[in-house]
């Protein structure tokens, strides 16, 4: 992985942190939408090998499909 895939995957995790920490006033939408964004980041980074652009398209996938999975809960 490269230095610019990890600060990339670094970052998301800490966005990701510092979402949750208002994570009991979050809806189950919003946390959804904060646990697939992370968790999206990181396999994207993973996958192609710490680009940034598959760790940010990563993401946003895994923000869109945490949300709508929040929805229904």
């Amino acid at each position: 992985m490269t230095t610019v895939g990890k600060f990339s995957a670094i970052g998301i995790l800490a966005l990701a942190m510092a979402g949750c920490s208002s994570w009991d006033t979050m809806s189950s939408r919003q946390k959804g939408a904060v646990t697939g964004a992370g968790i999206g980041g990181v396999a994207g980074a993973v996958i192609t090998g710490g680009g940034v652009l598959g760790t940010v398209g990563g993401a946003a996938i895994g923000g869109v499909i945490g949300d709508q999975v929040g929805k229904n809960r």
